[in-house]
């Protein structure tokens, strides 16, 4: 799928959260979800440091959040989640079950991406949701962001 202006915004979104991670030595990605009519139901970014929590990836956080706000149980049909970096097997999982509709995401993961880079969770034809994928938005920005964050925590 090409890139609209609208997931271009979206991934932009998530650049700006993603970097208040990186204040309890996180990974600086971030995410949001928006409902059907544009609304921002959440953002996070990533807080698994700070947190003590393997779970509190940025995605899951947006996830969980958006889910309280939409109203709708923990489905999160309509809606669309944006985030920096290609989701690991875990939030594609979750963002499956959640039954979001579209996911368009910056940068390609292969060292466990499962949006198609190592795994391609959220297309396997034996589950029963598929949601639209749009990857590599601002992908460049994305990793650099990630190259940053890494080449600092090596000096």
């Amino acid at each position: 799928m090409i890139a609209t202006p609208r997931d271009r915004e979206l991934v932009r979104a998530a650049l700006d959260v993603a970097p208040g991670a990186t204040a309890a030595g996180d990974v600086p990605i971030g995410a949001v979800v928006v409902a059907p009519d544009g609304r921002v139901l959440a953002r996070a970014h990533n807080r698994r440091e700070e947190l003590a929590d393997p779970t509190a990836h940025a995605e899951m956080l947006a996830l969980r959040a958006a889910a309280a706000e939409y109203g709708d149980g923990w489905r999160l049909g309509g809606c669309t989640l944006a985030v920096t970096v290609e989701p690991c097997t875990m939030c594609a999982g979750a963002l499956v079950l959640a039954r979001v509709s579209r996911l368009v995401f910056g940068s390609w993961e292969p060292r466990t991406g499962a949006v198609g880079s190592l795994w391609d969770v959220v297309r396997d034809d034996r589950i029963n949701h598929r949601p639209e994928v749009v990857g590599g938005v601002l992908g460049r920005e994305c990793a650099a962001l990630l190259a940053d964050f890494f080449t600092e925590q090596r000096m």
